[in-house]
């Protein structure tokens, strides 16, 4: 594996046989020439609020509410709706990787933003590996029909000198995630 920069699929590879890398469940047709492909996990959750959002009292955030799939399996994604989603893969990485995620080009061409705040620090999942909670935005004036499973998002893979505090030793991480939750943010605000 590299030193520094961007993994390639040979050094995903690697990562995945040394350990540095952990994709549960994997797949080897995931892998892209300098990315990980992650998948759309079977259940979502739609924020809704009712009224102002302080960042400093969780009692005004707004309320997880499960998306039920439609009888063909499918998840309906409403107009300017926000839903928090896990990626179907558990991921863990050691404290020599960083990653950054993003939306593919085939989904903003459909209207569908995909985000998670973008990056995933070194030690992220790294005792058992941890889903990824997925942003996912309509930005069109009709409902997308998203399937589980499809791959939804890339994860593309640094190689760093390593981390003196990784991610999962910190207070207020989220490196053990196994469900989707709400903000923390009132945790560390105040």
């Amino acid at each position: 594996m590299t030193e520094q920069g961007v993994l390639t699929d040979r050094e995903i590879n690697e990562a995945l046989l040394c350990g540095d890398l952990r994709v549960d469940p994997y797949e080897p047709t995931l892998i892209r020439p300098a990315a990980i492909s992650l998948r759309l996990g079977a259940e979502a959750f739609s924020l809704v609020s009712v009224d102002v959002v302080d960042v400093a009292d969780r009692s005004s955030y707004p309320e997880l509410r499960a998306k039920q799939l439609d009888d063909q399996g499918r998840l309906r994604v409403e107009p300017g709706e926000v839903l928090l989603a896990p990626t179907l893969e558990r991921i863990g990485l050691s404290e020599r990787l960083a990653g950054l995620v993003d939306g593919t080009s085939d989904f903003a061409r459909l209207g569908i933003t995909v985000v998670l705040s973008g990056q995933v620090s070194p030690g992220f999942g790294r005792s058992r590996g941890a889903i990824l909670t997925l942003e996912i935005v309509n930005h069109l004036q009709h409902a997308v029909l998203l399937r589980p499973g499809i791959r939804i998002c890339n994860l593309m893979l640094f190689a760093c000198t390593g981390s003196s505090a990784p991610y999962d030793m910190l207070p207020h991480n989220y490196a053990n995630d196994h469900v989707v939750t709400a903000s923390r943010l009132a945790d560390r605000v105040g």
